[in-house]
């Protein structure tokens, strides 16, 4: 599969979200706004996987469907269990 720029620039935005974590505990912030972050990178990270597990899926399929490969119920349990792994 290749990550579009879109999927990269999702996570090089969790990346300053998570060094800016990290400079908010160097600077012994309330633990409130800490968490608050980490809720919201790990919500990001959690996106993050479903746009990549769906895009994969759909490109899995046409690609399948072209070679007549694995079923299309076996690839979206397949999609299905990585979610569920990423939780």
């Amino acid at each position: 599969m290749e990550y579009n720029d879109q999927i990269k620039n999702r996570v090089k935005r969790i990346e300053g979200q998570l060094r800016g974590i990290l400079r908010m505990m160097e600077e012994n912030k309330d633990c409130k706004e800490v968490i608050t972050q980490l809720s919201a990178s790990r919500t990001a990270i959690d996106r993050t996987i479903g746009v990549i597990v769906s895009s994969n899926l759909v490109e899995c399929v046409q690609k399948a469907t072209n070679q007549g490969e694995r079923s299309m119920e076996e690839m979206v349990k397949e999609a299905v269990n990585l979610l569920v792994k990423s939780r």
